[in-house]
């Protein structure tokens, strides 16, 4: 019989200390995880409110609004499908590279469904509005967008936004799914690199 280890529980006071030594570039709190907690506790409402005795499809954008998603998707009060997207524009950099592909593609069929778009940030708003483009062609009716952060200092498309938690004019964003190069993600809270 083999015995494990105990985890032993770390503090978040703990996870931020190393986080801020670790890290060389300089972070400042933008949105504290009770501020995020309370905004998408309020949008669930809103959406709750919108679709009731309706059964909407939620599509998540992949990576970064896994967090948003899952948190969202846990505070509704209606019943939903989920399913997820993938469209990558980044690479390894803090500037899209304008070029879109998609790595991977909903899976269920959305014809003639409400489909709830879900994402983390918007940016320039080109792979979101490609994003759209392809959930309209698949037959979803209607089509609704729901943002944690909307970013207003390079966009180039305009998208629409029903449910927006945060408005920003500038600052490239980290943690709760944000992230600079796949860092950053597991933090609870969200900072701008300085």
């Amino acid at each position: 019989m083999r015995i494990h280890k105990p985890v032993r529980p770390v503090g978040m006071a703990e996870i931020r200390r190393e986080f801020m030594e670790q890290e060389p570039e300089t972070k400042t709190l933008v949105f504290s995880r009770d501020l995020i907690r309370e905004r998408v506790r309020e949008i669930a409402k809103a959406v709750s409110e919108q679709f009731t005795g309706k059964e909407p499809v939620f599509i998540g954008i992949l990576n970064g609004a896994v967090f948003f998603f899952g948190d969202l998707v846990r505070e509704l009060t209606i019943p939903c499908r989920i399913d997820f997207i993938r469209a990558a524009s980044y690479g390894a950099g803090t500037v899209s590279s304008g070029e879109i592909r998609f790595t991977k593609d909903i899976e269920i069929d959305i014809a003639g469904e409400p489909v709830i778009v879900v994402e983390d940030i918007i940016d320039t708003g080109r792979t979101l509005k490609r994003i759209l483009r392809h959930v309209e062609k698949k037959g979803a009716d209607p089509i609704h967008v729901c943002v944690l952060i909307d970013k207003r200092e390079r966009r180039e498309e305009e998208v629409p936004i029903d449910y927006s938690g945060f408005r920003v004019d500038r600052g490239f964003l980290v943690g709760y799914g944000l992230d600079c190069n796949e860092r950053f993600r597991h933090l609870p809270d969200i900072y701008a690199l300085d």
